[in-house]
Order: C-alpha cells, then structure tokens, then sequence
C-alpha cells in the first residue's frame, strides 16, 4: 500500500500533501502537445495560407481603413506583441499607410488599460508607430447602431470598427464557463461592443425566470444550444470581420497553435485543439475533488478562482466536497467583485444580477451556485476568510485543515479522489456509459 506525494501550486510557491495510492480515483492533467517551434515562421505561414480565406495581403487594399483588434490585459497569455508585427508588415505590403490602421484594445466592459499595459500587448513600437486606443463600452456617443438581433439585441458596436474598411481581430481561445470558448467572436461582443449590447446579450446565460438561476446551457465546451453564443454568433454576422488570428497555448502557456482566416471556421479550428489538449475524460464523479489553478496569476483572486470552481464541480458528486487551492493575494479584485456578496439571500443576489448584468457579478453567482452542487474548501491566506466565507465557501490555512474538514463531509469513510493540477484550463467530460 503505497503513498503518493502530491504537490500543488499555489501563488508563487506550492502546497504539498500526501495520500494513499488506492485513495486516488483519477487525475485531470491536459495533455502534452508541444509548443510551437519557430513561432514567427507559424505567424507567417498562418497569414499567408489562412482558413478559409484568401491570404491576409490579398483582402487589403492600399486605400483602405483597417481596424485591428487586441485583447486586454486580462487576457495578456495571448502574446499579440509577437503577432501585431506580422500583421503590420501584412498592411504595409498591401501599400496601407500606419496613419490608416488603428488598433483597439478590446476591453468589454472590463476597465479600460493604462498606456503601460497597452505597451505590453501590443509591443512599444507598435504602439508608436500606430493609434492604439481603449474600447469604451460606457462611451455611448461613440457608438454606432446596427440593429437587433433575432432574440432582441441591440446592437452598437465602437465607431472605429464601424467606420473601417476591414476589420482583423486577434485573440486566444481557451474553454469559457459561459459561452463554451473565448476568442473568435468574443472581440466583436463583448469587446467591442456597447454595455447596452453586453448586457442585453450575456442574461442569456441566466435561466429564464427569476429563481432559475444560470441557463444550464452556458457552460464550458458548449456551443450548441447555447443561446448566449448563439446570439454572440448573430452579433458577429453584423460585423463580418474579414480576418481573424487566435491562439491555443499548450499547459505550459506557449503556443501550441496559430489559427488565422475566415472569422468562424478558423475560430472552430482552434476549437478542436482545445478539446484536445484541455478536455479529459473521468470515469466517473469523485467523493473528493483537489484543484488548483495552477498558481500565479491564476490564484490571484477569488474572482479568477471560479474558473477553477466550475471546471471542478463537473468531476465531483452531488453531495461531495471540492478542496481549491487558490492563494488570492489580491483578495478584494476587482473592486465590484466582492460587493455582489453583501445580499441578504441568493435570490435577492439574482435579482440585482437580472436588474444590471455584469461579469463580476455573473462569476459571483456561479460561485455561489457551486456551493449547491457541493462544499467547497478553499485553502488561502488567513486575511482572506471574511470574503471567502461570504461567498458560501469554508477558508482553511492549511491542506491539512482542508482534508480533515473534506474527510467528515464528504459523506464516506473510504472516499474517492480527484485531482486537478490545472483546474483554471481543463475540463472533465464524464466518460459515456456504453
């Protein structure tokens, strides 16, 4: 009867513990793909034989206006500093003057980046060479109106996309707890798009009715019939963007793949590696679940430790106990997060959600609605508990505080074990029954 040593991240360090061989039901580990060699050479090939497209240069003409988008500093895994170079000599080769391109930093209805952290995404000498400037969601006048989608979305997107003569959008594509994926579409909305238009799209990923909670729908690897994408998907259709390059890093967070042309099919390419680096199958649901996020800055709040939350609570029993290691230093980040725990009941919490949608406020709701599935334990630093409690989830110190509290709930003496090393990025898919 062997022991197995585990150790997790945890911020900048790591938490170490062991358990017995037989103890450990299953690992969520993605798999191994390697990254991706020459990069600059995966750059240029991807632009030069796109998806689905003719080649990048062959779109562009010299008088046209161009409008390139780049994530926030949320989303700075991305690396677009190594892509925007290749994209402006692209441009440049079409005979498309700097003074006709602009690059927007697509920031939804996040708070917009300072001059350093555009810098960072974009490289500096993109940056002086180019007018870069922030997506203002809140900036109503600067704003131009499209229409309504089939399910009642208004549709106002920035002026400077609206008044380009092709639009190129840049992202990543990972799994995404409320519309399947991120990158693809999720430039055009959230991020470029009017708060109006935000809201009004992201209640789809509520239930209908007030008591319903979160549309069962919106969920990570989902895309059909899941009505919040679908309309993010009509939305998009306004637009047409002409050319699209998104990324799939491997766990290691280099690239593992490049994917540039037509705005849907090579978006839904990139789709498939992350199902096949990111999504693990399980034999079956665990009495206890372990997950990390994978360290720092994936732990460095609570409000990125629902990512980590929700992919767990598909590996654990109804019933079970989910322990997450998650360090958040940065506790009270960002500054609308923790304000959403201060109502009296989870209805009166979903209501004020249904009344002014935000992400913040959606993420604390899921995290709230975890706690129906199963206990969840957190271990984090001790200034964190106030918060962490009010979010329905048990603060501990230590790992060993975590097991002994996971062992007297979880409902067996002789529990099953799931860990996720990775838990921020990997999805478990429960095995079909034959």
């Amino acid at each position: 009867m062997g022991v197995r040593k585990i150790r997790l991240r945890y911020g900048q360090g790591e938490v170490a513990f062991s358990l017995r061989d037989e103890q450990v039901f299953f690992e969520v580990v993605g798999r191994e793909y390697p990254a991706i060699a020459d990069v600059p050479g995966a750059i240029r090939s991807a632009l030069e034989r796109p998806i689905d497209s003719p080649p990048l240069q062959e779109l562009l003409r010299p008088t046209d206006k161009v409008a390139i988008t780049v994530s926030d500093i949320t989303r700075s895994w991305q690396r677009m500093d190594l892509v925007m170079p290749h994209l402006l000599e692209t441009t440049a080769r079409a005979g498309i003057p700097d003074e006709n391109v602009s690059i927007l930093v697509v920031v939804g209805s996040h708070r917009l980046n300072t001059r350093e952290e555009i810098e960072l995404l974009c490289g500096k000498e993109v940056c002086r060479r180019l007018n870069v400037v922030n997506h203002d969601a809140r900036d109503l006048e600067n704003m131009v109106y499209l229409g309504k989608t089939s399910r009642g979305t208004e549709v106002s997107i920035n002026r400077v996309v609206a008044e380009a003569d092709r639009i190129i959008l840049t992202g990543g594509i990972i799994y995404h707890y409320m519309v399947g994926y991120g990158g693809g579409r999720k430039s055009v909305i959230p991020g470029f798009s009017s708060i109006r238009t935000i809201q009004q799209n992201h209640l789809w990923a509520m239930g209908r009715e007030l008591g319903s909670g979160s549309n069962r729908n919106a969920r990570s690897g989902k895309t059909r019939g899941n009505e919040c994408h679908e309309d993010m998907m009509e939305i998009a259709g306004f637009i047409q963007p002409d050319f699209i390059v998104n990324v799939v890093p491997n766990a290691d967070g280099d690239y593992a793949g490049i994917f540039a042309g037509n705005w849907v099919s090579a978006w839904q390419e990139g789709t498939k590696l992350v199902d096949e680096i990111y999504g693990v199958e399980i034999p079956g649901t665990a009495d206890i679940v372990i997950a990390s996020a994978g360290g720092f800055p994936k732990d460095i709040n609570l409000y990125q430790a629902g990512k980590t939350m929700d992919n767990a609570s598909y590996a654990v029993k109804k019933g079970g106990v989910v322990i997450v290691v998650s360090e958040c230093p940065d506790i009270l980040e960002p500054p609308e997060f923790p304000q959403w725990f201060q109502h009296p009941s989870n209805l009166e919490m979903e209501r004020a959600l249904r009344a002014n949608f935000t992400i913040p406020g959606w993420v604390a709701w899921k995290e709230v609605e975890c706690g129906e599935i199963a206990t969840y334990i957190m271990v984090t630093r001790p200034e964190n508990a106030d918060l962490v409690g009010k979010a329905g989830i048990m603060p501990v110190a230590t790992m060993e505080e975590a097991l002994a509290e996971a062992y007297k709930r979880c409902g067996t003496k002789t529990p099953r074990i799931a860990l996720m090393p990775q838990g921020a990025n990997t999805l478990p898919i429960l095995r079909a029954k034959p």
